[in-house]
This record gives structure tokens, C-alpha cells and sequence, in this order.
């Protein structure tokens, strides 16, 4: 089993940056991609960033340029960095894990990012 624990959130301005962990444990070398979701009072949940195994990142549109995928395999660690906040990247941010042959992802229980002025 792998569980996930997301933090780092706060409350900043626009502008301002904030750098999110996912701490993974358990069955860890099981994982096969990570990623970064959030989700917004009264929307879907979507995707922000991810990264696999081998490296390969992807990221929503509305984030390119300003938030960064990485990963620490030797903390078992993935990282969202996210510069030149905007209020409306105000969500839940939820870390993700896809697990090899399991069909359900495993979720982290979310952080919360506020960017007001």
C-alpha cells in the first residue's frame, strides 16, 4: 500500500510563490507516475502537473512558465514549485500517485493554496 501527505500550502498575494511536498511511503517502488491536481470551491478537479518515472513532466496550459514538476527518488519526494501566483490558482492542491497493476490512483489528502490580495 503507498499513502501520500501533501504540504506547503498557505495563504500569499499575488506574485508571491509557494513550493508543495508529497511525501510517498509504503510500497513505494510500485509507483509508476505522480502528479499535482487541484481543485477549486464549486469545480472540477484537474490536472496541474505530473511527472513519471522516466522523467517526462506534463503540465496544464494555464500553468506553463510558472509552476515546476520535480522529484527526490532519494526522499521518496515530489515537489510543485509555483511561481507569479494568481488568485485564481486558489484550490485544493491533491498529490496523486498511479500504482503498478492497480486501476484506482492513491490520493494525499490536499493542502490548501490562497492567493489573495
Amino acid at each position: 500500500q503507498v499513502q501520500l501527505v501533501e504540504s506547503g500550502g498557505g495563504l500569499v498575494q499575488p506574485g508571491e510563490s509557494l513550493r508543495l511536498s508529497c511525501a510517498a511511503s509504503g510500497s513505494i517502488f510500485s509507483i509508476i507516475a505522480m502528479g499535482w491536481y487541484r481543485q477549486a470551491s464549486g469545480k472540477q478537479r484537474e490536472l496541474v502537473a505530473s511527472i513519471t518515472n522516466g522523467g517526462i513532466t506534463t503540465y496544464a496550459d494555464s500553468v506553463k512558465g510558472r509552476f515546476t514538476i520535480s522529484r527526490d527518488n532519494a526522499k521518496n519526494t515530489v515537489y510543485l514549485q509555483m511561481n507569479s501566483l494568481k488568485p485564481e490558482d486558489t484550490a485544493v492542491y491533491y498529490c496523486n500517485a498511479h500504482i503498478l497493476r492497480t486501476i484506482t490512483p492513491t490520493w494525499g489528502q490536499g493542502t490548501q493554496v490562497t492567493v489573495s490580495s
